[in-house]
């Protein structure tokens, strides 16, 4: 088929006639149908779409405006990184440029800063660590942090302290208390000692008053 690639692709039985107008569309549509009939090839009425101004082909979105990621498959990569999430340092914080494109009414740019975070998540996800058990006799220390884009904390045993940001109280306070809903099964029955960057919140036992976050 001498039209492949000029103005038709075929990946295997999906079609995409693609045209500058509406004139040359209508000529490229009658050559396509033609070969399939010629070669007693037939398409599925039902599965077929015509005088489209955008389509979405092989996991891109195009347009005459150009060619973009198909947010549908965003969301399909994000659940996927998702399920791995508790293998991955600081997820939240790397995928919340992709994820800022799924919110509802969102404004669908793919901007270096995303691919910055898929490329990101693809490296992370191939070099995850090991997730030890955990001894039971020995001291837990849990280590937390928390910014305006999301909480993290990690269960360690004969871990070292690391360095983190300085966010706004209630968002450390919001850190701690994550954590150990997360590792309430583990923690309940033992001893264990909470590292925060946050200095003040050893005071918050001896507030007059606490504000509706922090009760």
């Amino acid at each position: 088929m001498n039209e492949l690639d000029k103005f038709v692709v075929v990946f295997f039985n999906d079609i995409l006639i693609y045209s500058k107008n509406e004139k040359e569309y209508k000529e490229h549509l009658r050559i396509v149908l033609t070969r399939l009939r010629e070669h007693k090839l037939y398409a599925k009425f039902s599965k077929c779409a015509f005088w489209l101004k955008e389509v979405s082909f092989l996991g891109h979105i195009l347009s005459e405006k150009g060619v973009v990621v198909d947010p549908s498959k965003i969301r399909s990569f994000l659940g996927l990184a998702g399920y791995y999430r508790h293998f991955i340092k600081d997820f939240s914080k790397t995928a919340k440029p992709m994820t800022s494109l799924t919110k509802k009414n969102a404004k669908y740019l793919w901007s270096p800063k995303c691919e910055e975070a898929f490329q990101t998540l693809k490296k992370l996800l191939t070099s995850a660590p090991v997730l030890a058990q955990p001894d039971i006799t020995k001291q837990f220390d849990v280590y937390c942090d928390a910014s305006g884009n999301g909480l993290g904390c990690v269960l360690m045993q004969e871990g070292e302290k690391h360095e983190a940001n300085y966010p706004t109280h209630d968002l450390e306070l919001a850190a701690v208390v994550h954590e150990l809903k997360i590792w309430r099964h583990y923690l309940l029955s033992n001893t264990c000692h909470i590292y925060t960057d946050h200095k003040s919140l050893k005071y918050i036992f001896n507030q007059p008053e606490l504000n509706m976050r922090q009760r």
